[in-house]
């Protein structure tokens, strides 16, 4: 996945960011370098491949130290939104910022 010129602007414009020429021209540079990268490590069969949690254990056994779930604090959500300008259904309203 090669970007453009016109992608970075795009990017640029939805950031509210402002670049110069030569800086666009240096971000399109190590953004398609990281997009490059991405697309050798997708490359990679990882069928029957188990995830880790922690590096750690593909070299020692280790034991979580989990706690049990349990509520600790008390619902305050009409005193953590009563501050807020705007609140629907026990939700933020916030205004509408993508194109």
């Amino acid at each position: 996945m090669a970007l453009t010129l016109a992608d970075v602007s795009r990017i640029a414009h939805l950031s509210r960011l402002e670049f110069s020429a030569a800086e666009s021209e240096a971000l399109l540079a190590q953004l398609n370098g990281f997009f490059g990268i991405v697309e050798q490590m997708s490359a990679v069969d990882t069928a029957g491949v188990e995830p880790l949690y922690t590096p750690l254990s593909a070299i020692q056994e280790v034991q979580l130290r989990l706690r049990d779930d349990a509520v600790t604090e008390s619902n305050q959500r009409e005193a953590n939104q009563r501050s807020a300008p705007a609140v629907e259904a026990g939700l933020f309203l916030v205004p509408k910022v993508i194109e």
